[in-house]
């Protein structure tokens, strides 16, 4: 199955969910850093758009500073206004590499969706910075997405053309992936298990972590996936 991510000269890596606090995304994130030397690069912006949670941010900085001896500057992008602020552009325009940690994917569509703050995430992947993603903010890149509110079906942003996400996957309840593969236009779906990530490279790289399912259609066979 070919899988595609929108163009940009960075990687750009798909992370299915787990807590940091007990190393459940320690291998997922170890194959990120090794594409984001901290010699000479800025820290990495982390965006707590999806969670809303101050606390996420702060978390975050001690697991990559005692983990990775990588900086974190936080972004505080929570609503729609702080993704219209000048003064966040030019913070994600200054970090090396953009987490977007996870959460509810409403939250994050609606602070980010057509902002200039989402125009310097994309910039970022363009010049060849990482744009890590993880859990709610993984599936809120598809094509599709679930919304929280009545389960109802909405536009994602769009970075994996006709693709969809289901993170935090369990190969023995994949109905929610079934059901996102009915929504028009799409052709491939990802289940993404806790600790499990996809990397996509600048080339046509793939690196996997851990077991990645797919889908190509909502009555099609579940697969394990191999780049």
């Amino acid at each position: 199955m070919e899988i595609s991510r929108r163009a940009g000269n960075g990687w750009l890596v798909l992370i299915g969910g787990g807590d940091f606090s007990f190393g459940e995304t320690e291998d997922a994130d170890r194959a990120w850093i090794a594409r984001s030397e901290s010699e000479g690069r800025g820290p990495v912006g982390f965006v707590p758009a999806a969670s809303g949670s101050t606390d996420y941010g702060n978390h975050f900085t001690v697991y990559l500073d005692e983990i990775f001896e990588r900086e974190v500057e936080t972004i505080p992008i929570y609503r729609a206004r702080d993704a219209r602020r000048g003064k966040n552009v030019s913070r994600l325009d200054a970090v090396a590499d953009i987490y977007l940690g996870g959460g509810v994917c409403d939250h994050l569509l609606d602070a980010l969706q057509g902002s200039p703050c989402l125009e310097a995430i994309e910039r970022k992947l363009d010049v060849g910075g990482n744009v890590i993603a993880i859990a709610a903010a993984a599936q809120s890149l598809g094509a599709a997405v679930r919304s929280l509110f009545g389960g109802k079906i909405v536009e994602g942003l769009g970075w994996l053309p006709g693709g969809v996400l289901e993170t935090n996957f369990d190969p023995g309840h994949d109905r929610r992936l079934r059901q996102l593969l009915g929504a028009p236009g799409i052709r491939w779906g990802l289940g993404l298990p806790a600790g499990s990530a996809l990397l996509l490279g600048p080339a046509g790289e793939r690196e996997v972590v851990g077991t990645l399912f797919t889908l190509e259609g909502p009555d099609a066979d579940l697969e394990v996936w191999q780049p």
